[in-house]
């Protein structure tokens, strides 16, 4: 299958097997480390309009200082969260895959499964 991304990070393990699920289905897709490349507003809000999901549903809090920011905070923002996670990459959760047939963030990995 053509036209799938996994925005990855490869020091973690439900990232890496989602990946490596993928590939053992034949299907090797555009891998973003985005915490290498970061992440903009319109890459944020589409995948989240994909997804049907708002910021605080890929609000990554383990292991970052998202309660420490506030972010966990019900009240807080869609805006306040992607700002904050524009800054700190790591603040988004992990994977998220991206096929002709929708989004999803992939925990577990196989949830990709639906994506193919």
């Amino acid at each position: 299958m053509a036209d799938v991304t996994i925005y990855h990070n490869p020091n973690c393990g439900t990232s890496r097997n989602t990946l490596a699920l993928l590939r053992e289905k034949g299907v090797e897709p555009t891998v973003v480390e985005y915490l290498k490349v970061g992440w903009t507003k319109p890459v944020l809000q589409d995948l989240m309009m994909r997804m049907g999901a708002s910021a605080h549903d890929i609000l990554r809090v383990r292991g970052t200082q998202a309660h420490e920011l506030g972010l966990t905070d019900p009240a807080a923002s869609d805006e306040a969260l992607i700002a904050a996670m524009i800054i700190n990459p790591v603040l988004v959760e992990r994977p998220i895959v991206v096929t002709p047939q929708g989004a999803a963030l992939c925990r577990p990995a196989e949830l990709a499964l639906s994506l193919l």
